[in-house]
Parts: structure tokens; C-alpha cells; sequence
């Protein structure tokens, strides 16, 4: 049987460059693997909640209301200038990301443990203020230590704006930047990489963005932190099929894991991550510093 791209539309005839996110299914197949990776883990209590918020996430999504095109201009431009159109730095943020955050605590509500409802009350009642300050240390890179607990939240709220807006572009109308480790949509780094199966796209590695959920192609075997190609080597748990695996990059010391669609058709950039992370701990304590965000995860960055 044929095994098809998953979340994405790829034209057949030639690799696409950037693959953009599918709105009715990103989130929801998400979820989907986050049930079956729980299935026996250690962290299965998390993963499940992990799961749920992805429910919610993918409720959001289609219950959203319909945001503002990006103008023909402002493509344009950033055409011109290599920027990503949705800048996630320097663009103003859509304010519905705020009523998206409070839908998605209002669905965790049910499932959260008796612990954690002060941190999910008052994260919703928090004014706007103090959620703009949050997403702006989130997505600049400098998030705050002290709301460790409340930042998976922001971003996953962040996370469905942001794959909602990059849903909604043209990809032939993208180009990759200058930086090849940086998404092309939002200007976000990435999560992971995923090599994938599919008649236009298979054995190629895509990047996939923390935050749009958007991909864009790189080589292999090539650092894509800083571009090494003679001092990387893969790491794995032992024991595992090779469906997750770090990338460790000698020349820079930092890593980045990536996911096989040959081992397991059903991975997922997010999900595999950070069902893995006693891999992040076996890379970490052998010096290597991880190079893009896992949002779901305060810490899971560089």
C-alpha cells in the first residue's frame, strides 16, 4: 500500500520546496499520535494531557475566525527583502491568540489534575498585558523562567494562529531565506526534521517549525544549525527502531532530533520529540545543545 505524505498537500510532479500546513488534520492527526505513543510510556500521564491540549488546539483551529489575507504588497516585500511574511518577531500577533488560549485552558479544565488548576485560572484571567509580555519573550527567545508552567499553554495558543495564517498562503509564492535552519513562513526555528515518504517527496528531510507547523526543504547529512557536513553523527536510544533520532553536529555542539517516516509512518515532529526525551538527556550530558523549540515543553529550546 502506498504510504501518502501526512498533514500536508504535495503536488506529484517535482519535490516541493516548502510544504505548508493542512489545517483540518494537523492538530487532530497530532493528537491522534499522541495517544499512541502514551500507550505504555513512563510519561504516559502527560502524554495524554499533551494529547487533549492538541484536541483543543485542533477545536480552536476549526473554530476560528477567519483572519486577515497577508496583502500582496507585504508578500511582495518580504519577497524582496528574503523575510518571512509572518514574521513572528517583528509582526503584530492577531489578538484573537488570546481567546484561543483561554479556549484551550477551558478544554483542559476537565482533564487537568486538582495541581495545576490555580496555574490554568489564573492563566486565564491574566490580563492582556501580561499575555502579550509572555509571547513576546516566548517568541523572541527569551521566555520567563518564572512562568515555566504557563508558557506550553502560550504556545500552543500561538501554534494555532500562526499554522491558521501559513494555511492559508500560496508555497509557490515562498521562497526558503538565507538561513536555511529558519522557516520561510513565520521566521521561526524548528522543531525537529522529518525524512518523509510520499512519490514526489520520498527519502527527502524537511524541517518542520515549532510554531506554523510549515516544512521546508534541506539536505541531509548537513548541519542545519551550521551547515558541517564532515562532523555529524546520528544518535539513538538503544533499543529503539530508528524512527527518532538526534542529529549531533561536532563542529557547533548542537543537536537536533529527526524523525523517519521509513521506521514509522505515523511520526510527528512534535509528538516523537518529546516522547523521547531520554534521548535529549543522553545528548545533552554528551555536551550537545539543542538548536530549535519544542513549545509544548519550557526548556525543550536552546
Amino acid at each position: 500500500m502506498e504510504i501518502k505524505p501526512i498533514n500536508f498537500e504535495a503536488p506529484t510532479e517535482e519535490a516541493p520546496a516548502i510544504l505548508l500546513p493542512v489545517a483540518a488534520s494537523i492538530f487532530s492527526e497530532r493528537a491522534a499520535r499522541f495517544a499512541s505513543l502514551a500507550d505504555g510510556h513512563k510519561l504516559a500521564d502527560w502524554l495524554h494531557f499533551l494529547e487533549q491540549l492538541t484536541r483543543a488546539q485542533h477545536d480552536a483551529l476549526q473554530s476560528l475566525p477567519e483572519l486577515p489575507p497577508i496583502s500582496a504588497a507585504a508578500l511582495e516585500q518580504a519577497r524582496q527583502h528574503h523575510m518571512p511574511p509572518l514574521n513572528a518577531s517583528a509582526a503584530e500577533r492577531p489578538a484573537v491568540w488570546r481567546d484561543v488560549l483561554r479556549q484551550l485552558i477551558a478544554a483542559l479544565l476537565p482533564w487537568a489534575p486538582e495541581s495545576s488548576l490555580p496555574l490554568l485560572t489564573g492563566l486565564a484571567e491574566a490580563d492582556d498585558i501580561r499575555l502579550e509580555s509572555l509571547a513576546d519573550g516566548l517568541l523572541h527567545g527569551e521566555p520567563d523562567p518564572a512562568a515555566a508552567g504557563e508558557l506550553p499553554l502560550v504556545g500552543a495558543a500561538l501554534q494555532v494562529v500562526f499554522t491558521a495564517r501559513a494555511a492559508r498562503l500560496d508555497a509557490t509564492q515562498l521562497q526558503k531565506l538565507d538561513t536555511p535552519g529558519v522557516c520561510p513562513c513565520c521566521g521561526s526555528l524548528p522543531v525537529a526534521s522529518i525524512v518523509r515518504l510520499g512519490s514526489a517527496i520520498n527519502n527527502l528531510r524537511y524541517l518542520h517549525c515549532s510554531l506554523c507547523n510549515t516544512e521546508w526543504n534541506v539536505t541531509r547529512a548537513t548541519c542545519t544549525t551550521c551547515g558541517d557536513e564532515k562532523e555529524l553523527v546520528l544518535q539513538q536510544i538503544e533499543g529503539g527502531n530508528g524512527a527518532v533520532r538526534a542529529e549531533t553536529c561536532g563542529s557547533c555542539k548542537s543537536y537536533l532530533k529527526i524523525v523517519y517516516q521509513d521506521k514509522d509512518p505515523r511520526v510527528d515532529p512534535v509528538a516523537d520529540d518529546l516522547a523521547t526525551l531520554a534521548l535529549d538527556l543522553l545528548v545533552d550530558e554528551a555536551g550537545f545543545g539543542r538548536s530549535g523549540p519544542n513549545l509544548l515543553l519550557f526548556g525543550g529550546s536552546a
